[in-house]
């Protein structure tokens, strides 16, 4: 497993938790924060960290 693999793992994990919070919590800033980074640090963000 390599480092853009876990990242992407990351990434869909932050995604999915961010709209969790937007939609059932009603935390929406919290929640767009969330999908924000996970959608950085993701495939096309993996370059943000490499």
């Amino acid at each position: 497993m390599n480092i853009a693999t876990i990242l992407y793992i990351l990434a869909v994990i932050l995604v999915i938790a961010g709209i969790y919070v937007a939609l059932v919590r009603k935390e929406v800033i919290f929640g767009v924060v969330l999908i924000v980074v996970g959608l950085l640090v993701g495939p096309g963000g993996v370059s943000v960290f490499t």
